[in-house]
């Protein structure tokens, strides 16, 4: 196995790029002179790679438990109706899991809703905030859907219930 020239990460032999910072492997530029060569498109698949690399816990949790609590954990997406697996199957470690994560995400959509009020500018930052609350909400249904406990990219790592 290799390392990244730029970060320092373990990467194979055969990759292309380093999977948390984007850098094109097995080049033999110094590393400030081959960041500036690495195309936009390079930085954007790097980042991509990075925010798919969320720590996943599905592992540690009971087949049992993520079969019969798939659909509380979807639920725990859409907007308040995250208390449903909060009140309704808090006993499911799965189904707590993904209301952590859906109860935080809902807070972030109320916080841009209230920064919409703010002329211009909030409204530009609420627009963003939009976007990427809406791909964090697509994402964690998908791994909902698919019995994955998987962290969703930036938020994941907060946690609100015990």
């Amino acid at each position: 196995m290799a390392f990244c020239k730029n970060c320092g990460t373990q990467i194979k032999d055969d990759a292309k790029f380093c999977p948390s910072c984007g850098t094109v492997a097995g080049s033999e530029e110094p590393a400030g002179q081959q960041q500036q060569q690495q195309q936009p498109a390079d930085k954007v698949q790097g980042a991509i790679n990075q925010a798919k690399n969320t720590p996943d816990y599905t592992a540690s949790m009971d087949p049992n438990d993520i079969t019969q609590n798939k659909v509380m954990a979807i639920l725990a997406y859409f907007g308040i109706l995250v208390l449903i697996p909060i009140l309704a199957a808090k006993d499911s470690p799965f189904a707590k899991f993904h209301s952590n994560q859906g109860l935080i995400l809902f807070i972030a959509s109320i916080l841009f809703t209230v920064i919409n009020a703010i002329p211009i500018l909030g409204q530009i930052i609420a627009f963003i905030g939009g976007i990427i609350t809406f791909v964090l909400f697509l994402i964690g249904v998908i791994n909902a859907a698919q019995g994955k406990a998987k962290e969703l990219p930036v938020i994941g790592k907060f946690r609100i219930l015990p």
